[in-house]
């Protein structure tokens, strides 16, 4: 863990405590800074994105998509959530394919690295609840994944645990703060960051006995990947709808989507109890990409689009070495 033998003079407010600024506070105050962190909120945080996220940790499977620093900001990432929190389930991710998708599945194998084959024996033999579903899969073993409902709380523990303040109600403004100032408001930003957009991201959470599985499953889909996410207490989240719009409702074309990926994986899923429909509006910047931006003693986490609970950890490790050391990573990182 990063500490230091002597307190920062500067004291450090960030705003935000969804998972962007959750991890800001957690390594300033390990680091021995005097954090306060204000989130406009109550302790549910269930009008924050995190509450509707998938919380994947899957660095090799985003470079289907995603830029390559993705890739190597998220592989920096599993490293800092197994350090700090150990109990993270890293059982890997699969994905798998129907026939009539089979060229989709090859080209997500010739896109991504650090993934084995599986014929369906190994299949079967991984996950036992997908036998004689697919003829094959792709397995990334180091990958991993975190329940977001269940792991904010634990990371605003550790804050407390660390020697910060949290303050939930709290709806400042910046200026109005002294020191060091964090800016993770997500969307709430674009006061100030007029590029900002909202990207919705639909989500089903289902529940079945019928169906054990102990990692996410990714489903090649002709639009848009499809995954299943299993939770706790026989819970799973489906989601990755990615759409261009700024209303938080589910639609009827979204929910049938993920409810048929579902049924394509496995048909016990058509039996499942439907728990909760709902949305998140994921910040981005028009090129998908995160950005730290420092002006003076402010300096501003956001854009992290579809890739929040993969990212957050190594901004906050790049935003704390810039504080302590200066560093900079130009890839991510604006001065003014």
């Amino acid at each position: 863990m990063l500490q230091t033998t002597k307190r920062p003079d500067s004291p450090v407010s960030i705003i935000g405590a969804g998972i962007a600024g959750a991890w800001q506070a957690l390594l300033f105050a390990q680091a021995g800074h005097a954090v306060t962190l204000h989130e406009r909120g109550d302790a549910a945080m269930t009008d924050a994105t995190s509450h509707w996220a998938g919380g994947m940790l899957a660095p090799y499977c985003e470079a289907e998509v995603a830029e390559p620093i993705i890739s190597r900001l998220g592989l920096r990432s599993l490293d800092i959530w197994r350090r700090e929190l150990p109990d993270t389930p890293f059982n890997g991710s699969l994905v798998v394919a129907h026939p009539r998708e089979r060229n989709d599945f090859e080209r997500f194998a010739r896109m991504t690295e650090g993934h084995q084959r599986l014929d369906a024996a190994g299949l079967a033999a991984l996950e036992p609840s997908l036998e004689g579903r697919f003829r094959d899969a792709l397995f990334f073993p180091t990958e991993g994944h975190v329940e977001p409902r269940r792991v904010l709380p634990k990371l605003h523990e550790r804050i407390k645990a660390a020697g910060g303040t949290i303050k939930f109600s709290s709806d400042v403004a910046a200026k109005d703060l002294d020191g060091i100032v964090i800016d993770c408001r997500g969307l709430s930003a674009r006061d100030e960051q007029s590029e900002l957009r909202g990207v919705k991201g639909e989500m089903i959470l289902i529940e079945t006995d019928e169906v054990q599985l102990s990692r996410p499953v990714r489903l090649i889909h002709p639009r848009w990947p499809l995954y299943v996410i299993p939770r706790e207490d026989g819970l799973f989240m489906l989601g990755a709808t990615s759409i261009e719009a700024e209303d938080t409702g589910v639609s009827v074309r979204s929910a049938l989507e993920l409810l048929g990926a579902a049924y394509a994986v496995h048909p016990a899923f058509g039996e499942a109890r439907i728990v909760e429909f709902g949305s998140g509006l994921r910040p981005a910047f028009p090129d998908n990409l995160p950005r730290i931006g420092v002006r003076g003693g402010r300096i501003s986490v956001n854009g992290l689009y579809r890739h929040g609970f993969l990212l957050a950890p190594v901004l906050a490790e790049l935003t704390l070495a810039y504080v302590q050391r200066g560093q900079i990573d130009n890839e991510v990182m604006q001065c003014a």
